[in-house]
């Protein structure tokens, strides 16, 4: 698949998922980027703006297995990993798959369930398998896991350590829809008489992986990948940040903004790439100082100020 081909495929998807969800294409986009960039997406808004109707129709659009794994402070990793059965007809432990096994997982309120249960995700979002009682289990793929969480009522919830939160290639909010917007949404539920709307696939599993494919073949020129490098470490140095992004960051700003110049039809990365990927890719990353933390300061605005405070680059 060439990059105009790829480019045509996400238009359609995200055409798709448009015709279901209310939401700015910037949005929809940064979705996209967590499938193309071979990564996940982590949605923290708060309830009822459409983070579940999001992850099913993109599902949908792709044409690829979907699963649903509500999380809540009695799940237990084998609720989903899945655990082995025994089976008396024939005297021997079978494995039982869980939800995990699925194209789209949707880890709904995430942050619900306690540290041990959040874990049994890691290994799958950064190996594509699980293991129970000693035994590797490969995941289906292409494999995504969109996580959910919600900013308030945090009685009783589990934060997500950095670990986990590192894993996760974006991190975005929805937001309420404009007047527009709500009136659109309006019109489409007298328009049909179910609850929740319906799309066909406009992809199918090999479709997907052909064009995850796509953006390692997208050029990054020597002075991009510098500038790339240039900001992870300036997040590093700010006096309000305790631990800045990570080196996997690093790379995962990089194939984010390749995946980005994909979804534009560009077989080469740009500066402008680069920052608009940058917040959704960085911002979950840093770990304030405490004072920083007291103070109420912004992570997104943090990744802003670095991004003015290093040279852009210029093409050739």
């Amino acid at each position: 698949m060439d990059i105009t081909d790829a480019r045509a495929e996400c238009n359609a998807v995200l055409d798709a998922v448009s015709r279901s969800v209310i939401a700015d294409q910037e949005f929809l986009e940064t979705v996209l980027l967590g499938v193309l960039g071979r990564g996940h997406v982590l949605l923290e808004d708060v309830p009822g703006t459409g983070k579940t109707l999001t992850a099913n129709s993109l599902a949908s659009a792709l044409g690829l297995s979907f699963s649903r794994i509500q999380f809540t402070p009695d799940l237990l990793p084998a609720d989903v990993t899945g655990t082995h059965v025994f089976d008396e007809s024939e005297g021997t432990f079978d494995f039982t798959e869980g939800p995990i096994f699925a194209n789209v997982v949707l880890a709904d309120e995430i942050n619900r369930a306690p540290p041990k249960t959040q874990a049994a995700l890691l290994e799958a979002m950064a190996e594509g398998q699980v293991t129970v009682d000693g035994d590797t289990h490969q995941l289906p793929q292409p494999f995504f896991v969109i996580a959910t969480q919600n900013p308030v009522e945090q009685a009783g919830t589990f934060p997500l350590p950095e670990a986990q939160v590192d894993r996760f290639l974006v991190k975005q909010s929805i937001g309420y829809p404009d007047a527009d917007g709500e009136r659109e949404l309006l019109q489409r539920r007298l328009g049909r008489t179910e609850r929740s709307p319906s799309i066909d696939p406009v992809l199918d599993g090999d479709r997907v992986r052909a064009l995850r494919e796509v953006p390692e073949s997208v050029r990054v020129d020597d002075d991009l990948v510098s500038y790339i490098a240039d900001i992870t470490r300036g997040t590093r140095t700010r006096n309000q940040v305790d631990i800045g992004v990570s080196p996997r960051g690093t790379q995962r700003l990089l194939e984010a903004a390749r995946a980005r110049a994909v979804i534009v039809g560009r077989d080469y990365v740009t500066p402008d790439d680069v920052k608009r990927v940058a917040r959704p890719v960085l911002a979950h990353r840093l770990v304030l100082t405490p004072d920083a933390s007291v103070d109420g300061a912004s992570k997104a605005a943090i990744v802003e100020q670095v991004l003015d405070s290093v040279s852009v680059p210029t093409l050739e």
